[in-house]
């Protein structure tokens, strides 16, 4: 099967356009660079446009003149592939509810849409059709639907995105989970028995029973560092938490650390100012942008991963794929797609970005969760090897198999 894969790879570097980087690597990269004839496993040849129309995270989103020469620079190169190697299937990643990335996605769909069969939509990103409904206006709501539907196949991360997929009025919807490589393989011999000594020994400081010096217990929150993804949530609910602990006299501290960019300088002055406050000097921390050894030291570090997000676009964010692979214990909001990530029930969930509520959930999971759920979790539902077998399933199906009714038997993956 070919496939033009119209979309952008690091950098910049967020959960989408890392998952387009590793589905371009598992399906052995862009074909006309490949240095083999080698068959690939999968059967997808992969025709790359590297769709980058933002240089940082600041302007993700943002309308810039220079983006709309770029739109009709990346449609070409499309174009040029569609007639050069006969590629028939269009792969896109539509944006979520937001207006100047819409309106590219009206002119791609515009572009490139009369000259490919198939239109093949992955959902990173959640939330478009309820946005559509309740914050667009009745045209942007008609040239959507004129520009995209229907497509042939959705591939979406959850039930959740149904809504979006139905709306275009797919013909086939495909539930495939994001996946990772594991980041830990030596986890069972190097990680676990950690994690079991620092879970007895806070529960034997919970029962009472701990008259040893004070217990640091370390908090992590890796994402970018914005209101909406939950940073300043994150900073109350552990604030809130250390005086609930300091009450009860109990011989434990929490301490967050912070890993991300700033997206605003605003943002980024708020979160200084919080860094010179008495009581959260000591319990703050941030450790800036991190990636590969760094970022895999942290979660070696962490007994906890603290996710408070209220993020617009939030699907199934790579993050607490990462920090399950690493065995940590979660919290988190139940939000969109992320409740339908953990297993039933998980008790690290919590309705909003209420500190009280954080507080209580943080205290509660570093009692009682163990690593080996989370982790068993992460191999059961999110290896890249699943994601990419599961991935390379839908998309052959747009030409294997005739195109379904919503609802139809076979209609999930």
């Amino acid at each position: 099967m070919k496939l033009l894969v119209f979309a952008h790879t690091p950098p910049p570097h967020h959960g989408q356009s890392y998952m387009v980087q590793l589905m371009l690597d598992g399906f052995g990269g862009d074909v006309r660079r490949q240095k083999s004839g080698a068959p690939n496993p999968h059967g997808i040849e992969c025709y790359h446009v590297n769709a980058r129309f933002s240089r940082g995270l600041s302007d993700v989103g943002e309308f810039q003149g220079g983006k709309i020469l770029l739109i009709f620079w990346f449609c070409l190169q499309a174009a040029w592939l569609r007639c050069r190697y006969g590629v028939k299937n269009f792969y896109y990643v539509p944006a979520p509810g937001k207006r100047v990335a819409l309106y590219r996605d009206w002119l791609v769909m515009c572009l490139c849409r009369p000259l490919f069969k198939n239109v093949i939509l992955h959902w990173h990103a959640a939330g478009l059709a309820k946005w559509l409904e309740t914050s667009a206006s009745l045209n942007s709501r008609a040239a959507t639907y004129r520009l995209f539907r229907p497509v042939a196949l959705s591939i979406v991360l959850s039930r959740y995105n149904f809504a979006d997929a139905e709306k275009l009025l797919s013909g086939k919807i495909r539930v495939v989970h994001n996946g990772i490589p594991d980041p830990c393989p030596e986890f069972d011999r190097d990680i676990l028995p950690r994690r079991r000594e620092r879970l007895a020994v806070r529960q034997k400081i919970f029962a009472g029973r701990h008259a040893g010096e004070t217990v640091t217990v370390n908090l992590l929150f890796l994402a970018h560092c914005t209101r909406e993804k939950g940073l300043f949530a994150a900073i109350a609910g552990v604030q809130a938490a250390n005086r609930r602990l300091a009450q009860k006299k109990l011989p434990l501290r929490l301490k967050l650390i912070t890993a991300g960019n700033f997206v605003t300088y605003d943002e980024q002055a708020e979160f200084d100012g919080l860094q010179k406050n008495p009581e959260l000097a000591a319990a703050l921390q941030h450790a800036g942008f991190v990636s590969s050894e760094r970022k895999n030291q942290l979660l070696r570090d962490a007994d906890l991963f603290l996710f408070p997000t209220r993020y617009l676009g939030e699907n199934q964010p790579v993050n607490l794929i990462e920090a399950m692979a690493f065995g940590l214990p979660l919290v988190t909001t139940r939000w969109r797609s992320l409740p339908e990530m953990l297993p039933p029930d998980y008790p690290g969930l919590v309705s909003d970005q209420d500190p009280d509520e954080i507080a209580e959930a943080i205290l509660k999971i570093l009692a009682v969760e163990s690593s080996e759920l989370s982790r068993s979790h992460f191999l059961n539902h999110f290896t890249l090897e699943r994601h990419l077998t599961s991935l390379a399933a839908a998309l052959r199906s747009v030409e294997t198999q005739p195109v379904e009714q919503p609802g139809a038997p076979g209609f999930l993956a």
